[in-house]
């Protein structure tokens, strides 16, 4: 994952092989507040054309209800699995804590 903080909005940028995956950049510090108003919340991530569990951080990545009114991915048909790259992105960052269980994992801010 890298920053481009050129690009057209400003996107963290995260390569999965081939694929390029970009969120908006304010997703970091939106999620942080996110997690500050909530104990532990569950990951739940999804591909684009999945639908995402209610009360996750997938959920809220593509919710009309959180900052951005929806999507935080930028590109169509890869705008998913939020809440599979971006909790680990934040734990590196010292923003969050994550558990590392087989299956069901959480967040929560630190």
């Amino acid at each position: 994952m890298y920053r481009a903080d050129d690009a057209d909005p400003p996107a963290i940028v995260c390569l999965v092989g081939a694929t390029e995956l970009r969120y908006h950049m304010r997703a970091i510090d939106d999620l942080h507040a996110l997690l500050k108003a909530h104990d532990w919340m569950p990951l739940g991530g999804a591909d684009e054309q999945k639908p995402a569990a209610d009360g996750t951080v997938e959920a809220w990545g593509r919710s009309a209800k959180n900052p951005v009114k929806g999507w935080y991915g930028l590109k169509k048909g890869l705008r998913g699995r939020f809440g599979v790259y971006m909790p680990p992105l934040l734990e590196a960052l010292g923003l969050a804590e994550v558990t590392h269980d087989a299956k069901n994992n959480r967040m929560r801010a630190i």
